[in-house]
């Protein structure tokens, strides 16, 4: 019979031994997430020190994902081919539980292959079933999006006109997605945690993949893997751990599970998986998810940058168009119009506002107001250190 639950506490640092290990397993977690990091780190250049220590806390979340309320995607992301998504992918096939690596499985035969799980689905070169701008392949995007909670199911009509019936799919599964940055839908990224993975430079070198000995090698680190999370999987589900200041809302929500393995872990894994939450966290902030975040963003730097409450269309508008490194002056084959500029604020309940300057009349934008930016500043961007323009 399984063990039973331990109480819900308030974090997820739970009662350890003197020894430093959980009082109800006999493994060292911290050893075994060592290794497994160690093991990733040997095939993959990544982009810092983050990434390696992330993944194998993920890969030991597939094990005890049954346990968790969510499962949160991860994606590989990267400007070009040739960056080494593919082989995180092959080495994460070693490691997770159940591993059904697809380049190109139907949205019918991955709810099938769910429904009959448990899998950790490692999906390669999605970014070719999605057009340019994140669209296409809506059952795929449902299964991803909602197979990220527990209770999570997807509906579907079955049989002829004359018999229909509705089949409720359950879709919850780890899922790891590589492709090309850009193509990705948004309500896919947000549940995610993302690497941006870069092409090796010349001097960063790496071990030959060879599958019969990464095989061979890897077999007593998952072995290890599964038989911890066997054991304290029901622990780490029931804790609640502490997040680092700043992230909250979804950002804890699909941290929660990694955080409170590592707390299981002891060590320095705690403060590692903290370090990593904070830098992903403020990657995913720092880089906007949209062209309309991108706008409000931008709009606020112009706005600080010359000290102003106040601007006209006319001018913001040759301000966003002078911005070498922004879409604005090229925005879907033209430069942006006032209309456009209207109704993408307006999403946002920012409206067009009339005001008298120099005993002249103007319409434009303003900070305060029912109507203003500040708003959706304060609602849609990450905070910011006013003096220093540093998110926080």
């Amino acid at each position: 019979m399984a063990p039973p639950l331990l109480p819900r506490l308030p974090t997820s640092r739970l009662p350890r031994t003197h020894e430093g290990t959980r009082r109800m397993s006999t493994h060292n977690g911290a050893e075994i997430l060592d290794q497994v990091r160690a093991f990733v780190a040997r095939y993959n250049a990544f982009p810092d020190e983050h990434c390696a220590p992330m993944l194998a806390l993920w890969y030991a979340h597939t094990w005890a994902a049954e346990h968790f309320y969510i499962t949160p995607r991860l994606i590989l992301s990267s400007a070009e081919p040739g960056s080494g998504k593919t082989r995180v992918m092959e080495v994460a096939r070693f490691l997770v539980k159940q591993p059904e690596m697809t380049f190109s499985a139907t949205p019918a035969a991955l709810f099938r292959m769910v429904g009959a799980g448990p899998i950790t689905i490692l999906f390669d070169e999605i970014d070719a079933i999605f057009d340019t701008r994140g669209g296409g392949n809506e059952d795929l995007r449902a299964l991803v999006n909602a197979g990220y909670k527990r209770s999570a199911t997807v509906a579907r009509c079955k049989g002829d006109a004359g018999n229909m019936v509705i089949e409720r799919f359950p879709v919850y599964a780890p899922a790891a997605l590589a492709g090309i940055a850009g193509r990705m839908p948004e309500t896919i990224t947000t549940r995610a945690i993302t690497i941006h993975m870069r092409r090796r430079r010349a001097e960063e070198k790496v071990e030959q993949f060879r599958e019969r000995r990464v095989d061979q090698e890897s077999t007593p680190i998952r072995e290890a893997l599964s038989a911890w999370m066997d054991a304290v999987g029901a622990e780490v589900g029931a804790a609640v751990p502490e997040m680092p200041d700043g992230v909250a809302d979804r950002a804890a929500e699909i941290w929660e599970p990694l955080l409170a393995i590592a707390d299981a872990a002891g060590a320095h894994w705690p403060d590692t998986a903290r370090a990593a939450c904070l830098h992903f966290v403020n990657a995913s902030q720092q880089d906007p998810i949209s062209d309309r975040i991108r706008l409000l963003g931008d709009l606020r730097t112009i706005f600080r940058e010359r000290g102003v409450e106040r601007m006209s269309t006319v001018e913001i508008l040759a301000v966003l168009w002078s911005m070498e490194e922004a879409p604005w002056g090229d925005y879907n084959g033209k430069a942006l119009t006032a209309r456009q500029l209207a109704a993408e604020l307006s999403h946002y309940k920012v409206r067009v506002t009339a005001y008298k300057s120099g005993g002249k009349t103007f319409k434009g934008y303003v900070i305060d107001g029912e109507n203003g930016l500040g708003d959706a500043w304060a609602r849609y961007l990450p905070v910011e250190n006013e003096a220093e323009g540093v998110a926080v």
